[in-house]
């Protein structure tokens, strides 16, 4: 029977500490299927999304549903913890409890109360060990239980950094694609000589942003439970909303831009596809036609009307029909599996945003300026000025 304990505990100590040996320290992919961690986080994840299924109220559910990332954490860190005190007490079983309490009930109470007291390194010094063998484990476990409390607190703000640092560039994307993101609304507020620079600079950022969001998130996969702190937005509606872009401008459109998308869109699919293959999704249904070909029309159209030349026709159709199935149907299994809808390819008809608010104004001050009386206003003032200032 001892026999038995001390391999329940040694197995115990082993899964935990390889755990969170790959969860925190490890800077790479987790492998095995038989984790804590991966367990712990299925295990949780399925009741709490079946929850927040059954609540109606979209800014509730979205609520619900932040507060697991976190509070998943926390939980995983207490599991942790309790697998090494549960680990270390069965070997102290395993040995006969080499310890001598007079306020013990059992020996097996005193062997937990001992290996939690040891790990968390409280020493309080009530219980103290009689054997050598009892004495190296406490020892030990007091090593262990200190390294497991620095790895902790040294993991949390590598997370939170990378969360902060996806989140900033989700932010940017409000003013230069909608919100929710679209690959219309991207594309049209780029329209011109100076947009078409402009999107270059934002597909090189994307780009890169893509390779940190992949090493992050497969680093430390709790980070794709982290949601959006404002309406409308997520990691996976904002990557997917660019690989939507860039598959539109890599089918349909001429112009320098071309090839920076592609090089992001080939960066932005590997993201999607890694990340879908962590999870595992099992969701076998077919992905919803996101654009079908009437509405690929219109788009075309609405890009021409914003002075993009085109390359039309149904060969540019079929190209995007394929670009698209490159990375829909992942994308729609992870965003099955974690409750978060991908973006339209059109902006919400009938919703004034921002940016068209002030590209009105900016409209009416272009207007004022090639008007010959605002211009001579506008001279005269400022010689006015200039008299003013003189000696």
């Amino acid at each position: 029977m001892r026999l038995l304990t001390l391999i329940a505990g040694l197995v115990c100590l082993a899964e935990v500490l390889l755990d969170a040996f790959q969860t925190i320290i490890l800077p790479r992919r987790a492998s095995g299927r038989l984790r804590v961690s991966r367990f712990f986080m299925t295990a949780t994840w399925i009741p709490w999304r079946a929850l927040a299924s059954r609540m109606r109220n979209s800014r509730r559910r979205e609520s619900f549903l932040s507060y697991f990332g976190p509070l998943s954490l926390l939980l995983l860190v207490a599991v942790w913890a309790s697998g090494l005190i549960l680990g270390f007490a069965l070997i102290f079983h395993a040995l006969g409890s080499p310890f001598a309490d007079s306020h013990s009930v059992s020996k097996l109470e005193t062997d937990l109360y001992v290996s939690g007291t040891t790990l968390f390194t409280l020493g309080l010094g009530d219980v103290v060990p009689l054997t050598v063998s009892g004495r190296f484990l406490v020892a030990l476990e007091g090593g262990i239980g200190l390294a497991f409390v620095a790895g902790v607190i040294g993991y949390l703000p590598v997370l939170y950094g990378a969360f902060s640092r996806r989140e900033v560039s989700i932010i940017l994307l409000d003013a230069r694609a909608g919100s929710p993101p679209t690959a219309l609304e991207l594309l049209r507020r780029h329209a011109g000589p100076a947009g078409e620079l402009a999107l270059q600079t934002l597909l090189v950022e994307w780009e890169r942003w893509s390779a940190e969001l992949l090493e992050s998130h497969i680093s430390y996969p709790q980070l794709c439970f982290f949601r959006s702190q404002h309406d409308n937005q997520s990691w996976l509606t904002a990557l997917v909303a660019m690989l939507d872009a860039c598959a539109v401008l890599i089918a349909t459109v001429e112009g320098d831009a071309v090839r920076q998308a592609q090089l992001t869109f080939v960066m932005a699919r590997h993201a999607v596809l890694d990340l879908e293959h962590i999870f595992a999704s099992k969701w076998t249904r077919p992905s919803p036609d996101r654009l079908p070909p009437a509405s690929v029309q219109d788009l075309c159209s609405q890009l021409a009307d914003a002075g993009f030349t085109l390359c039309a026709g149904n060969a540019s159709m079929e190209r995007l029909r394929e670009l698209r199935a490159m990375y829909e149907p992942q994308a729609y299994r992870l965003g099955r599996v974690l409750m978060q809808g991908l973006p339209p390819f059109y902006p919400e008809a009938g919703k004034t945003s921002n940016w068209t608010t002030i590209a009105g104004l900016r409209s009416q001050t272009e207007a004022s300026l090639l008007s010959g009386d605002q211009r001579k206003g506008f001279a005269v003032s400022n010689a006015a000025s200039d008299d003013s200032h003189s000696f």
